[in-house]
């Protein structure tokens, strides 16, 4: 039994930020009904690669689900979507501001059917404001939001992060939010609407940084893989490889100079404060770098493995996928065929679903439509479904 099993979700989203939200909802248990067109979730064209002509960009986002198949502008279809509220916990949709209510799916609507529905909306810019109307894309919503500004080399050209995270992190904000909905549901049984946007989660992402500019009055800089309030926290070159460092507390700028043989660092007033390193990275850190050029990599992260210093080599995506910690904590199996990344979520009582591997279109749309009552070859007929 899953922490989230006798949850109905269904899932009217595309791409990636709402499909995560669902996502993450399924590895939890519940039964997440994952309503395409007859097109299909537009990341099941996003590639190469493919699998046995399924995309790993849908794979990635869209395992423990059903998929159905439906034509959301057909009245034949009306009736099977509306036994669906009835019985669903939770929807997610992202269509564009207005979209799904020229389809009579609104919240509005909705709620008068199923008062206890749990109604989340994700776009690009929120459900108000004078961004409303405007498509969302993570890309452009990196950019907009700041991210993009404080990430790339210091004095070098601005670069997006080399995957999703806007999308990422407001599908995770909209789980986050469909819980904490359901917890309210249960003390006065009323569902209601959640406005969850990428601007929003990636501006809140900016975290520290955002926080500097707020005490500051200052804009943000680059640092590259450096860090603004913490010295030495940055990538080194040693005489093989690169690796990266990170010396997050004066503890542990003890024992890097303990480490490495010179304790006079301590008493340097350069550096015996992590405001003083700060303030004076650029000698530190040179005085590191040719240091730390003396050797291979292998050299000095056993030996700030031995003395408990964070460090670590900089893996590529196929080595990260075969790290002994990802092998020891099963994050990676495979289902159906389809090799997939395991959920981060780990419960004692209530372990992840490792069930339904991603589905092919309209793979359960039969399956639902009996389950609701209706008969699939008939509303295959009137064009409803497939």
């Amino acid at each position: 039994m899953g922490a989230l099993s006798g949850i109905t979700v269904l899932e009217l989203s595309r791409v990636l930020a709402g499909p995560w939200c669902g996502m993450t909802l399924a590895d939890l248990g519940a039964d997440v009904i994952k309503l395409e067109s007859f097109d299909g979730d537009d990341t099941r064209g996003l590639g190469p690669p493919f699998l046995d002509g399924m995309s790993a960009y849908f794979a990635c986002c869209n395992r423990n689900k059903r998929s159905l198949a439906i034509d959301l502008r057909s009245q034949a279809a009306r009736p099977l979507l509306e036994a669906l509220v009835r019985k669903a916990d939770v929807l997610v949709e992202n269509f564009r501001t207005g979209g799904a209510e020229s389809l009579g799916l609104g919240y509005e609507t909705l709620a008068t059917i199923n008062p206890r529905l749990v109604y989340c909306s994700i776009s690009g810019y929120g459900r108000d404001g004078p961004g409303a109307m405007r498509p969302g894309y993570d890309y452009v919503v990196q950019a907009e939001a700041g991210l993009m500004s404080i990430t790339g080399p210091a004095g070098g050209e601005a670069s997006k992060v080399g995957v999703a995270v806007a999308d990422l992190a407001t599908g995770q904000n909209a789980a986050t939010a469909i819980l904490a909905a359901l917890l309210q549901r249960h003390h006065d049984g009323r569902g209601q609407r959640i406005d969850v946007s990428l601007f929003d989660t990636q501006l809140s992402l900016l975290a520290n940084v955002a926080a500097n500019a707020l005490f500051t009055g200052a804009d943000a800089p680059r640092f590259g893989n450096a860090h603004p309030s913490i010295v030495p926290y940055q990538a080194f070159a040693a005489s093989d490889q690169s690796f990266v460092l990170a010396v997050a507390s004066e503890k542990l700028w003890a024992q890097l100079c303990h480490t490495l043989g010179r304790p006079g660092w301590l008493s340097d007033p350069r550096w015996c404060t992590n405001a003083a390193r700060v303030d004076n990275r650029e000698s530190l850190c040179e005085a590191l770098a040719e240091l730390f050029i003396g050797q291979d990599a292998a050299h000095w992260l056993a030996l700030f493995e031995r003395a408990g210093i964070p460090a670590a080599p900089i893996n590529s995506v196929r080595q990260a996928l075969d790290h002994p910690v990802a092998l020891a904590r099963g994050m990676r199996y495979e289902l159906g065929g389809i090799p997939m990344l395991g959920s981060p979520i780990r419960l004692s009582g209530s372990p992840a679903r490792r069930e339904l591997p991603p589905p092919a279109l309209g793979e359960h749309s039969d399956m639902i439509a009996r389950d609701a009552g209706f008969d699939p070859q008939a509303l295959r007929a009137a064009g409803a479904i497939r």
